[in-house]
């Protein structure tokens, strides 16, 4: 390979060292085609620019000759002093690691993700996981066709957004990984239906799994890859949520869009094969993208904020992966997340070997369509219908830990969203109708009158005794009796193995897929996702069968 500006570029060696990579000849300025003698077996192509003394891994859009067509797997962009992105692949798979020089607990962190391999994963990790992948997937496939993603998605195309290899959830159509993961996520969170991270109040899996769906189908990965990156990847949230410590949330943060976007850039730089060093880099350059507000709660920017962190999370490895610098210290150093998102930052958390503790098997799975801070509320309710008529309540009393006010209290919710937002609406229509999901928020129980008038007798009251994820209901009928029952939902519904919530969760699939792509479809997906492990394409998640209901 030659170069007018060798001083600048990378050498002749370090080119053909690009994981086996065999070039041709070529002057500067023309595009050379590499082809990849290991690895995945990609084509590159090589565009020496002269000028800047650079080179760059171009995709379609940027080459007109159809044999030059690659993904952004294919594409990176090499500049001295940065090392060679494909370099630090190369070392990442002989077992070893590029030379770091981050403060400690972010390059401790870096380090996990980038040398996490499946065989690591125990089996109710990967149990869980794959449990994650299927509530995520169904609460996606059902949200596509919300007003929120709807009015997201025609902006994005009415502005013209780039076509690509990454598919659009109940849309079908194909754009840039980032802009996929941004209309993914937003649609798996729209119902507001989708698992928690109870220990940081977060939803991880909505953040990191549009992240590594859209980056599995520009880089052909198999299910094990797609696994392992979001493994990494939901690991990394809940370390990073823990180390920014509940003050973060307090202070009015939403952490679904904060961690999620390090989450999410975690599962992309593990299923890009970046190495510890570049895998910090993204860390860094998704922290300063963070954002998100709970001031935003009950309106369509909620979703929109796990939309963006999977972006966030995608952007923030590709350009790592393309040489952009950043802070490695993203929350240790001054004036980075830990001085500016909490009051008590505790970097060590970062450090927690993954093996030492595992998060993914405390996931939360939502049986109800709404806030996870009102599900104890909500069960409550379910098991004082049981015990009484709606019709003889007077008075309910719901005692929840003071947060939940900030949250989930919406007094006299407008809209659908803002319903799942009130403890007052959901302990009222969990007690009138004996159901919680998407259909009771549908208007015309919004604006149901009798259940308005209930919803009017529930008086929420702040008690800081009550566990963080427990509601205390007390209800008093119009003969004089009362009745008080609690419930907590802050573990999960296992005991003993996680399959014996399986069920549940398929259940809970079918009823949210079934009735847009029919019941073939249905097992088809269900089947994949049984089979992820072994799948040789992680693409086959995706939905095949047409993208509207099916016809009865």
């Amino acid at each position: 390979m030659s170069c007018a500006h060798r001083g600048r570029c990378h050498n002749d060696a370090a080119f053909a060292a690009l994981a086996g990579a065999s070039p041709l000849p070529a002057s500067s300025g023309r595009i050379v085609r590499h082809r990849l003698t290991r690895g995945r077996q990609l084509n590159r192509a090589l565009h020496d620019v002269g000028e800047h003394g650079c080179a760059y891994f171009l995709g379609k859009d940027d080459c007109t000759d159809d044999r030059h067509t690659v993904s952004f797997c294919d594409r990176f962009r090499l500049q001295s002093p940065q090392p060679s992105t494909t370099s630090a692949v190369r070392h990442r798979r002989e077992g070893a690691t590029m030379p770091m020089a981050n403060p400690a607990p972010e390059a401790a962190l870096a380090q996990q993700i980038a040398t996490l391999r499946y065989d690591d994963l125990p089996a109710p990790v990967v149990t869980v996981a794959t449990q994650c992948l299927l509530d995520v997937l169904g609460v996606t496939i059902a949200g596509a066709s919300e007003p929120t993603v709807a009015r997201l998605r025609d902006t994005l195309w009415a502005t013209g957004i780039a076509p690509g290899k990454a598919t659009v959830v109940g849309d079908g159509r194909r754009t840039r990984a980032t802009e996929a993961a941004l209309l993914n996520g937003t649609a798996g969170h729209a119902l507001d239906f989708d698992d928690v991270a109870g220990a940081i109040s977060a939803h991880p899996s909505v953040a990191v799994f549009p992240a590594v769906l859209a980056l599995a189908e520009e880089c052909s990965a198999s299910g094990r890859a797609l696994l392992t990156a979001f493994v990494a990847g939901y690991e990394t949230e809940v370390r990073v949520g823990l180390a920014l410590g509940t003050s973060h949330y307090a202070r009015g943060f939403h952490t679904t869009a904060t961690v999620g976007a390090l989450g999410a850039a975690a599962a992309a730089a593990h299923l890009l094969e970046l190495d510890a060093a570049h895998t910090a880099t993204a860390l860094g350059i998704a922290a300063t993208q963070t954002g998100g507000l709970k001031g935003m709660f009950g309106t369509d920017c909620k979703p929109f904020h796990a939309g963006r962190a999977s972006s966030a999370g995608v952007l923030a490895a590709q350009l790592a992966a393309g040489g952009f610098t950043a802070t490695p210290g993203f929350l240790s150093h001054p004036q980075t997340m830990g001085d500016a998102l909490s009051e008590e930052p505790d970097s060590a958390q970062l450090t927690v070997p993954f093996a030492d503790r595992w998060h993914v098997p405390d996931t939360l799975f939502k049986a109800h369509a709404a806030c996870y801070l009102t599900h104890g509320a909500i069960e409550a309710a379910l098991a004082l219908r049981s015990i009484v008529a709606p019709a003889d309540v007077d008075r309910i009393e719901v005692r929840v830990p003071p947060g939940h006010l900030a949250a989930c209290n919406i007094l006299d919710p407008q809209t659908r969203l803002q319903a799942k937002f009130s403890l007052r609406f959901v302990t009222a229509a969990a007690l009138s109708t004996g159901r919680t999901d998407e259909s009771t928020f549908d208007d015309a129980r919004l604006w149901d009158d009798r259940l308005r008038l209930l919803a009017a007798r529930v008086d929420v009251v702040p008690d800081s005794t009550v566990a963080p994820y427990a509601a205390v209901l007390t209800a008093t009928t119009r003969d004089g009796g009362r009745h008080r029952l609690s419930r907590d939902t802050g573990r999960p519904r296992w005991t003993r193995d996680p399959a014996e919530q399986q069920d549940l969760l398929v259940t809970k699939f079918r009823a949210l897929v079934e009735p847009v792509f029919g019941p073939v479809e249905t097992e088809r997906l269900l089947d994949a996702l049984a089979d992820l492990p072994r799948l040789a394409r992680a693409t086959d998640l995706l939905p095949q069968a047409g993208h509207s209901a099916p016809t009865p």
